[in-house]
């Protein structure tokens, strides 16, 4: 089956999709989205300010090209002045675009070395501080709207270090990308900051790649902008209005996703070379965050290695990235095999990195188009906040009483602390009885407050596989407070299909923030207990692990439990 020139095997669910990409043309999707009309999602008129409030992403990349040899010369004058790296500070929207980049193209020759900094973790915080030329670095806060507590901390953070360093000419080593009028506008000002770019506030966070927020450091890291953006312009006009929707590839792709999704198929699993892997972090935010909400939603997983059919429940759809560039036999040879068992496989192909623009673009189209098909709005996030109030409420506590508030804790077996583990007498009897909740059509997530180094994440991998392979679910991993600024949305405003385990350590080496009574190290415990309390609120089967001692340590002790109580 052919959707705008993606390549579909949907054996048994062709008719669907085409049932659905009939209802859109019928409905004149493609010409109504570009006419921004609010109508294609709700009819309420607060939720309709809001979507015509978020569609400027769709016009943003035409708008932001007359200042594109600006970048490049702000990269110049950068260098020109003795800056030698550049960290971008963020969070979600903020931070997933250029951290794809970075990791997919990186720095080119004509670029600055360049890192992103997304934690509230100390440990990530001081090994990212201890590799840079503080002196000589830019520091670039990215927040739209410049209040996020993640990015706000760490700015405060930096700008500490520096200022001891350089006095009144600290602000030079900092900028800003934030929507105009925001506090960190006015900030910048105040502090003389070397430059502030006003991003286009009709755009929401997570739809922002293809502005400043994106933009900014792509010039950054020496990337030929102008060639990427003339791959986007392409994918503009291939998803335009007048572009019948079953060959528009935007709105084809969304449409699948939305009919399939309805079908139960709602594990959208995206399986890509390494060369791009990290585009998975951005996707995930992108349509989890986007559509899951009112009950409903799609749950996007990266599956790093592709498995034997056998593997995979019956509730996923697969997307498959391909890079002509560099092809990778072993990676289509097993897609192919899901193909051939017949599992349903949407395949992608790109010509190079320098495609990611193009896809960005394919994407929030398709995302949009989601959003039209499960009758939601793709462009609120309407429990995100929740958590935010949990942790500052909790943060408010720590001011009277100069400690994180703790539950009693329940349950101890050598590393591993359980709270309100439901009563249980063992470690082992309360992760069974967790477990024991999941049904068919379910999903499992790690929920990791820990530092995110390689053998972490090599250790929660195991983790995730073993669950995965033990129960045929989806399972997956997310690391706090990423995931909240991302599927956090979903976790608590989709379908309440998930489990959850939230995983704490105590931090060893912490770090101050400045003009706060907490630290690094407390900030991110207080996020991890408000999740885990916003989790509660909406019951969701939530379980709280803390490991104790050495965190990594600890993982290998759960995954021992694990294999113990999980059928084989």
């Amino acid at each position: 089956m052919d959707l705008g020139g993606l390549t579909a095997s949907l054996k048994g669910f062709e008719e669907d999709v085409r049932k659905a990409t009939s209802g859109l043309d019928e409905a004149k999707f493609g010409y109504r989205l570009w006419e921004k009309d609010p109508s294609l999602w709700k009819m309420e008129a607060d939720q309709q300010k809001i979507i015509t409030n978020s569609l400027g992403w769709m016009d943003s990349t035409r708008k932001i090209l007359p200042d594109i040899e600006k970048l490049f010369s702000f990269a110049s004058e950068l260098k020109d002045s003795g800056i030698r790296h550049v960290l971008l500070i963020g969070m979600g929207g903020s931070s997933l675009a250029p951290l794809v980049l970075l990791k997919s193209l990186g720095a080119q020759a004509s670029g600055l070395p360049f890192s992103v900094v997304d934690t509230t973790n100390p440990a990530g915080i001081l090994a990212v501080e201890r590799k840079l030329p503080l002196a000589e670095t830019l520091f670039i806060e990215a927040s739209k709207s410049g209040t996020t507590i993640e990015s706000r901390s760490l700015g405060e953070y930096f700008y500490n270090k520096v200022e001891r360093l350089k006095s009144t000419e600290a602000g030079r080593n900092f900028a800003v990308i934030t929507d105009p009028g925001s506090m960190l506008e006015k900030l910048a000002g105040d502090r003389s900051y070397r430059k502030i770019f006003l991003n286009y506030p009709d755009i929401g966070g997570r739809y922002s790649a293809l502005s400043y927020f994106g933009l900014v450091p792509a010039a950054l890291l020496g990337i030929d902008v102008s060639r990427m953006l003339e791959r986007v312009f392409l994918m503009m006009e291939a998803c335009g209005p007048g572009v019948p929707v079953d060959e528009n590839p935007g709105i084809a792709l969304g449409s699948a996703i939305g009919a399939l999704t309805l079908k139960g198929l709602n594990k959208l699993t995206f399986m890509m070379p390494d060369a791009i892997g990290s585009l998975g972090m951005w996707l995930e935010q992108l349509v989890a965050e986007s559509t899951g909400k009112d009950g409903t939603g799609v749950v996007p997983m990266t599956e790093p290695k592709v498995e034997p059919p056998e593997v995979y429940s019956a509730d996923r759809l697969f997307v498959e990235f391909r890079i002509r560039s560099e092809p990778d036999p072993a990676l289509e040879a097993k897609v192919n095999a899901l193909r051939t068992a017949g599992l349903p496989v949407l395949t992608i192909v790109m010509r190079d990195r320098l495609d990611l623009g193009a896809q960005f673009f394919l994407w929030e189209i398709a995302t949009a188009t989601i959003g039209a098909v499960l009758l939601i709005n793709p462009f609120d996030q309407p429990n995100v906040q929740e958590t935010k109030t949990l942790t500052g409420k909790i943060l408010e506590e720590v001011r009277r009483e100069g400690r994180v508030p703790e539950a009693t804790m329940e349950l101890a077996e050598g590393p591993l602390r359980l709270y309100r583990a439901g009563g249980e007498s063992s470690v082992r009897q309360a992760l069974s009885s967790f477990f024991d909740q999941a049904q068919q059509g379910d999903y499992i997530v790690s929920l990791a407050y820990l530092n995110e180094d390689q053998p972490m994440i090599d250790a929660l991998e195991k983790v995730r596989i073993l669950i995965r392979d033990r129960l045929r679910m989806a399972s997956g991993t997310g690391f706090g407070p990423r995931y909240l600024h991302s599927t956090g949305q979903l976790y608590k405003g989709g379908s309440n299909s998930g489990l959850f385990i939230i995983l704490t350590t105590d931090a060893g080496e912490d770090a101050p923030i400045p003009e706060q009574p907490y630290t690094f190290g407390m900030l991110l415990r207080a996020q991890a207990l408000g999740d885990y309390e916003a989790l509660r609120k909406h019951r969701r089967r939530v379980l709280r692990i803390h490991l104790e001692g050495n965190a990594q340590e600890g993982v290998k002790a759960l995954k021992e439990e694990l294999k113990a109580i999980l059928p084989r």
